[in-house]
């Protein structure tokens, strides 16, 4: 009987532990990226890339991804303890203690995925290696998107594209402009949208040192560049009605937005936007370019 009490005991403890280190991966962010990787191979294919193929790089992209999210909460962990946003996630408020036992698991995470990649093609290992040190050794300087922040987003992108063709065209190029462009936009409005919290941490770079009704003039801006890369990709890929539709529709939906943003300069409307700009703008761009190819 008490050998069972014990072993009932230890099981929640064994799942809150791996529902943990889960967190530690940022499973919404991983899905993400894995997502657009998952889209740009199917691009490469025009449609039907190889199963087998896919599914490789579909597991290359979501282990690099969950690895280097999970390096990148423990190199934050400091800063995350001070924001109100951010002090609940597993290392800073010592669900996992100490933090030093995540670098195993998201380190042989990144390593199996570069392993993968390079079996995949070496340009894909290249992509996932500069991603990687782009997330975890080029830190926040400046700004937290320029450069390493556009060439950690790119990375999925890249990989998937190679996986399939391993040769640059418009389309790839295009491809990392639309994730160049939106990954400032996705960032920087969450920054804005919880600028104080930011702020108390000691966070002073881009958009935290510029006034408000400045920043999100440049918000604006990025909005309707997203809005032409979109449809620079629509040319640049021979996109049909489908997708062009939807380019269309969800960029004006993010221009719309950072209009909004600019007139009431409110930290709920930048809230709004970061929202919109992740699955709901990308994710639909993404899915719009495979259901064009599948269906037109």
């Amino acid at each position: 009987m008490v050998k069972q009490a014990k072993e009932l005991d230890l099981a929640p403890n064994f799942y809150r532990s791996m529902a943990n280190y889960i967190e530690i991966l940022k499973p919404r962010e991983t899905i993400l990226l894995t997502f657009i990787g998952i889209c740009a191979a199917i691009v490469a294919a025009a449609g039907y890339p190889s199963h087998t193929r896919l599914l490789l790089t579909v597991v290359a992209i979501a282990l690099g991804s969950g690895g280097v999210n999970g390096l990148t909460n423990y190199l934050d962990r400091e800063v995350d303890a001070k924001m109100q946003r951010t002090n609940h996630r597993p290392l800073p408020s010592k669900r996992i203690d100490p933090p030093e036992k995540v670098l195993p698991p998201t380190l042989g995470l990144t390593v199996i995925a570069l392993g993968l990649a390079w079996w995949l093609h070496p340009w894909c290992f290249f992509s996932g290696l500069a991603g990687t040190l782009a997330a975890v050794v080029g830190r926040k300087r400046v700004s937290c998107v320029f450069p390493q922040g556009t060439i950690a987003g790119c990375a999925p992108v890249l990989i998937g594209w190679f996986a399939i063709q391993p040769s640059f065209s418009p389309k790839v190029l295009f491809l990392c402009i639309l994730i160049g462009v939106w990954i400032p936009l996705h960032v920087w409005s969450v920054m804005i949208a919880n600028r104080d919290d930011y702020l108390s941490a000691g966070i002073s770079y881009f958009p935290l040192n510029w006034k408000v009704e400045d920043a999100v003039k440049v918000l604006l801006v990025l909005s309707l560049l997203l809005f032409a890369a979109s449809l620079g990709l629509y040319f640049a890929a021979d996109f049909g009605l489908l997708y062009l539709v939807a380019a269309n529709l969800s960029g004006i939906l993010m221009v719309y937005s950072g209009w909004r943003l600019l007139a009431s300069k409110v930290s709920q409307d930048a809230w709004r936007m970061y929202k919109l700009s992740a699955f709901p703008y990308l994710g639909v761009i993404f899915l719009a370019m495979c259901l064009d190819l599948w269906l037109l």
